[in-house]
């Protein structure tokens, strides 16, 4: 068999946020900056490190403002994830410069998620979409439920085609495509990344699996050979969504890593720091961690 594959990929750390958001104990937000620093130190360029969204649905989130504060890193890409027009206000008043936005393909996931339609998300989210990049600031819009949602089932290719189209018309920088529950199977993720690599040549492309039928890896080497190279991956596969139920965790950066390079594909992370820095949030978390490479890997720390 041939394989196209790119000789370096990107990886998006998302684990300061899409992973710690579901954890039902606090975790400390001292121990959030120490994790956030261990993950750079292993060598993540882009991290997700939290969202302003409201502390009454998602208390996890409520040190958001600390956060930022204390982590950005002029050398690193710093994303804040931010819902509406409120959560926008409050990136203003950081030195943030890189924002995500999210809708969900599906109706009523968006509706269980933020209380509006997709239609009503997507026209509250132009103009401020407009307004960041007059601002001068990195927007990602990410795509949740673009192949499967946990209350309608199969997504249309050609909605979610149609989404990530009003956004790149909006102006957005990247689009990461999620697997929100983790239904998708090789084919499905390798044909809509090579229709969104052909639709969408000049924007960047970025693949987000949830590893909760064990196929994020399979996934994401669908999507290599459709010409994908960045991808989103939490620390120790932690993650899940609040608003779907039976989503598992994140693909695991440690499991992808070791995949990529194992494939000769360069991503600049060291697997043994990052072992370390999955190590400070450990003791915190409510379940253990569940990726391969940690379980076979972590006694030798």
């Amino acid at each position: 068999m041939t394989f196209h594959l790119p000789k370096k990929v990107t990886i998006i750390e998302v684990g300061p946020r899409d992973g710690l958001q579901n954890e039902k104990a606090f975790v400390p937000t001292e121990i959030k900056k120490q994790f956030i620093a261990g993950l750079r130190t292993a060598g993540l360029k882009e991290l997700e490190l939290t969202s302003f969204v409201s502390p009454k649905w998602v208390p996890q989130m409520s040190d958001a403002a600390e956060i930022v504060e204390h982590c950005l890193d002029p050398d690193t890409r710093n994303f804040v994830l931010a819902p509406n027009r409120r959560g926008i206000d409050r990136v203003y008043m950081t030195d943030c410069n890189a924002v995500a936005v999210f809708v969900g393909v599906s109706n009523t996931f968006n509706q269980k998620n933020i209380n509006k339609s997709t239609e009503e998300s997507m026209a509250e989210l132009k103009p401020i979409i407009k307004e960041l990049k007059e601002k001068g600031y990195f927007v990602r819009a990410c795509i949740s439920t673009a192949f499967y949602c946990p209350y309608e089932g199969k997504i249309n290719q050609a909605s979610t085609l149609k989404l990530c189209g009003e956004f790149v018309d909006a102006g957005v920088d990247e689009l990461s495509v999620a697997d929100t529950i983790g239904m998708a199977v090789p084919t499905e993720a390798y044909t809509l990344f090579s229709q969104l690599k052909w639709a969408f040549p000049d924007t960047l492309l970025t693949a987000h699996f949830h590893d909760t039928r064990k196929l994020a890896l399979s996934n994401i080497l669908a999507s290599l050979q459709a010409g994908i190279d960045r991808f989103d991956t939490s620390a120790g596969g932690l993650g899940g969504c609040p608003f779907a139920p039976g989503a598992a965790g994140n693909a695991s950066t440690e499991d992808v890593v070791y995949m990529l390079e194992r494939m000769e594909i360069q991503t600049g992370v060291d697997l043994t720091k990052l072992l370390e820095a999955i190590e400070i949030v450990r003791p915190h978390l409510s379940r253990p961690i569940d990726s391969t490479y940690y379980r076979l890997h972590a006694a030798a720390l």
